[in-house]
């Protein structure tokens, strides 16, 4: 029973009393019966009276979704070609939580990541990154709670709060470190409605496993082993998977001897079938090619003597985190690069095939003690 009908007015109920009265009074007064069926004929047009104000009501409450199709298209369209910039994106937000005919077509029509370089909706941060422009992002850090914030860039400065999008928690798990992603900075749980996925680190901290909260492809099955179940038991609801689905993986090479030098790092994820495919039906049911990448090596500078990467203006601090990352095969399209600008905050630009998502999670593998390589 939805709220609007547990609400409802009952406008009969008055009606109801004084027919009740009136059938009483008919069998006390006419024997015959011959006044019964004008009775039943009033009976009939007040119980169609009572159905009409109802009906009224019904379509009064929901006025929203009998506008029509094409009127309400051509508002959303309007709406979103006018805030082409943040944080002016609310009133798109808005348009898609009138009710569930207005969010259909505020879905159809606002375009992804990949076509429109706005994150406009939660599953936005999901999906790929445009291939053009990287999306610039900066992630603040706060050391005692171990908490991790991702925000969206207004400016190109750090003057001004970004737009949040969604933050991590450290927690440690005996010499295991992991991360839980949330899109809800005041709610950093697994058995939170806005959980998004998480990221387990092994002993040595030189290897860490992501685990998605949704399926990547259809036919998908949740990890079975215990780091990467979500709840206690096995089955919470038919609609939320007990366990997580594993994405990938990164692993920082050996560095035993301590020597100086950069960090090598390996990444392999796996993409939607959306990303990789022109026609994701036919790979519905399959697994989807991993995707390789590594990070970009930089050049020794003799002048600095350190070793030296092209930013572009996105890093000012040198740090033993700072990267790149490109794919295998292709050493000169940066995927992905993070870098550090302040004590606490740090630069994320990605584009395409990344995912916001899958980009905080491989910042995420930066941050911790590494017995192994450093």
């Amino acid at each position: 029973m939805s709220r609007r009908w547990a609400f409802f007015p009952r406008k009969s109920s008055s009606f109801s009393g004084e027919l009740s009265t009136q059938r009483k009074s008919s069998r006390r007064t006419e024997p015959n019966g011959g006044d019964d069926l004008l009775l039943r004929q009033v009976t009939g047009a007040g119980t169609s009276a009572a159905i009409a104000s109802a009906e009224e009501g019904d379509e009064e409450d929901d006025r929203w979704s009998c506008m029509l199709s094409e009127i309400l298209a051509d508002i959303i369209k309007r709406v979103d070609a006018s805030e082409d910039r943040w944080p002016l994106r609310r009133s798109v937000v808005a348009c898609a939580c009138v009710c569930r005919k207005w969010r259909e077509v505020t879905t159809s029509i606002v375009r992804s990541p990949k076509e429109s370089g706005m994150i406009t909706f939660p599953s936005s941060l999901k999906q790929p990154g445009p291939p053009d422009t990287p999306m610039q992002c900066f992630i603040k850090r706060d050391q005692q709670s171990s908490t991790f914030h991702l925000y969206l860039g207004i400016a190109h400065t750090f003057a001004d709060r970004g737009k949040f999008l969604m933050a991590a928690q450290r927690h440690k798990s005996g010499a295991r470190s992991e991360y839980v992603l949330c899109i809800d900075a005041d709610d950093l749980s697994q058995r939170s409605h806005a959980y998004m996925g998480k990221l387990r680190s092994d002993f040595l901290g030189t290897k860490f496993t992501f685990y998605d909260s949704q399926p990547p492809y259809d036919g998908a099955k949740p990890s079975n082993g215990r780091s990467g179940r979500r709840f206690a038991s096995k089955q919470i609801s038919p609609q939320v998977p007990a366990g997580n689905f594993k994405i990938g993986h990164i692993t920082y090479k050996f560095n035993l001897l301590k020597t100086k030098g950069p960090r090598r790092m390996h990444c392999t994820l796996h993409l939607s079938p959306e990303t990789t495919n022109s026609n994701p039906k036919s790979s519905l049911q399959v697994p989807p090619e991993p995707f390789v990448m590594k990070n970009k090596a930089p050049r020794w500078h003799e002048h600095l003597q350190c070793w030296c990467l092209n930013f572009h203006g996105r890093v000012t601090v040198a740090s033993v985190k700072n990267f790149q990352l490109v794919a295998v095969g292709d050493e000169e399209t940066v995927l992905l690069q993070f870098g550090k600008v302040g004590d606490d905050m740090f630069t994320m630009d990605y584009t395409y095939p990344l995912s916001a998502f899958q980009a905080f999670l491989i910042c995420l593998t930066c941050f911790g003690n590494k017995i192994g390589c450093e």
